[in-house]
Formats: C-alpha cells, structure tokens, sequence
C-alpha cells in the first residue's frame, strides 16, 4: 500500500471541501470493504484519504415527512437490525442478509454499495423497485436524483468530482408497499448474484397497481423492467399474466456470458426470479 494522508472530517461539508481542495489523488472512504482492499493491491492510489465514518448525519435511519431516510453509512447489520425498516421495508433486511459475510456486514455501508456501483450489487434492486432518491453533496450545495438516474455504468455513478453521497430516502409512498426480493449466487455465502431481483406492488380493487420490478447483474447496471411492468399495470394478476410479464422482462435485460455463468442460463434466472418476486408481492399485497 502506498502512504496517503488522513483526514477524518465531522460534517458533509468539511469532507466536500477537502475532495475538492486535493482534487482527483483524494478519495472518500466509508466502510472500506472495497476500497481498502484496491488501495493494498495498488489498483488505485490515494494522495488523501478522507474518512467520512465520523460524520454524524450519515449514520442514521430514520422517519421523516418525506419518507424513510438512510443515512449513506448505514451499515448492512444496522438495516437488518431496525425496526424502522421492519416496519416499512422488510424487503431491505432480505437483501441486506445476502451481502457478504458478518465482518462485511458489520463494515459495509449502504452507500458504499451504491457508490461501488457494480451490476451484481444487491441493495439496489429493492431501492429502485420502491423508487428511492438519493441526495448528492458537492461545492455547489446539495440535489436529490431518483436512484435510477444515480447509475450510470458499471462502477460509475453520476457522483462528480468532489461530491459525496448523503442519504438515501424511500418516499413516504412507498412505505409499506409490498415488496420482494430474491437474489441466484453459486453458494450461500459471500455469492456474487447471477441475477437478483425485486418487485412491489399494491392492489387497487383486486388490480395490479404501481408494479415495480427491478433487476442486477444481467446489464451494465441494476435496472427496472418497464416493459414488464406495463404489461401487469391495471390489470388483475393471474399465473398466466405473470409468465408474460417474467418473459418481457428477460427481453429488457442484457446478460453476459462469463466464467459464473451463461447469458442464456441467466435469461432463464431472470424469468423464475421475475415470476417469485411478483407473486411474493402479490401474495403480501392480498394478506
């Protein structure tokens, strides 16, 4: 690892106006699971490394009158242990328990993974499936962006130079709205997903109302199946309809063949997973 220099500042501010002072050779950290381990292999290198972990605003989950607030360094072991989230997302403790191994729970933050930004990421299907914002901090002040826009590319965010994520908010709509999860890995424990999956839901007189369904790792990023979710809007849900819609949904991705696995394997992932997420939701929607 090469030497860097260390600054641990305790506001959003001060840790904005430190990256943009060093500019490109100072880098954020967070949980460090990903980071720490770059910075030893020299894949990156860093003139300053600005721990955010002290600053307070960013630690918290809680209930605001715009929604459920996560602060960007909640931790993975923080989510599945709130009540909050229990109470009106349990979707978010299904994924959060599919994340590595305990240390890396205990460490990873929810921003980090969003900010790594990898296809395979597992805590971005249900956030995009309940329609989270984020909000983004630079020298500029402070804008909120739906999370879908936040994706850009594999391990690109729409973060500029010198800004930090700051929360991640579920709108008070999508509060309790039932939601779904399932994530495909070649072993139970720290699995990379083939695919993951997510899909909410209400029903409006017996009807299929504000259906989303999000999926990783079968495109460059995590992404929503409109197409799919056209199909089943309004309309009553049955076996057959649900089939339909798993089956548009494949057409929407872009799986890859590689070493895990093949596209058309993933394909085949993509339309099983499809169909459990939504009639778990459904299901829960109905009790």
């Amino acid at each position: 690892m090469r030497p860097f220099e260390y600054l641990a500042p305790s506001s959003v501010e001060a840790a904005v106006a430190a990256l943009a002072e060093h500019g490109p050779g100072a880098r954020a950290l967070a949980g460090g699971t990903d980071l720490l381990v770059d910075l030893k292999h020299d894949s990156v290198s860093a003139g300053l490394l600005v721990d955010l972990t002290r600053i307070a605003e960013c630690k918290v989950i809680e209930e605001t009158p715009d929604g459920l607030r996560f602060g960007s360094l909640v931790t993975h072991t923080q989510i599945m242990e709130s009540d909050l989230v229990r109470r009106h997302a349990p979707a978010m403790i299904d994924a959060a328990r599919t994340i590595g191994a305990v240390q890396t729970r205990n460490l990873g933050t929810l921003g980090g993974n969003l900010v790594t930004c990898v296809p395979s990421l597992d805590s971005g299907p249900v956030l995009l499936a309940l329609d989270a914002e984020v909000t983004i901090a630079g020298t500029g002040g402070r804008r909120r962006m739906p999370l879908g826009e936040f994706f850009v590319g594999p391990r690109k965010t729409a973060l500029q130079a010198g800004e930090v994520l700051v929360d991640i908010v579920l709108p008070r709509d999508s509060l309790g709205k039932p939601c779904s999860f399932r994530k495909f890995g070649l072993r139970k424990g720290q699995a990379l997903a083939l695919v993951n999956a997510a899909a909410a839901t209400r029903l409006d007189g017996g009807k299929i109302a504000g259906v989303r369904i999000a999926l990783g790792a079968v495109a460059p990023t995590v992404i929503r199946a409109t197409r799919a979710e056209a199909a089943l809007d309004g309309r009553s849900p049955d076996p057959t309809l649900i089939a339909e819609a798993a089956d548009i949904a494949a057409t929407e991705a872009k799986p890859i063949d590689d070493f895990r696995a093949s596209a058309d394997y993933r394909l085949e992932l993509i339309r099983t997973l499809t169909r459990r997420v939504l009639n778990e939701a459904i299901e829960t929607a109905t009790s």
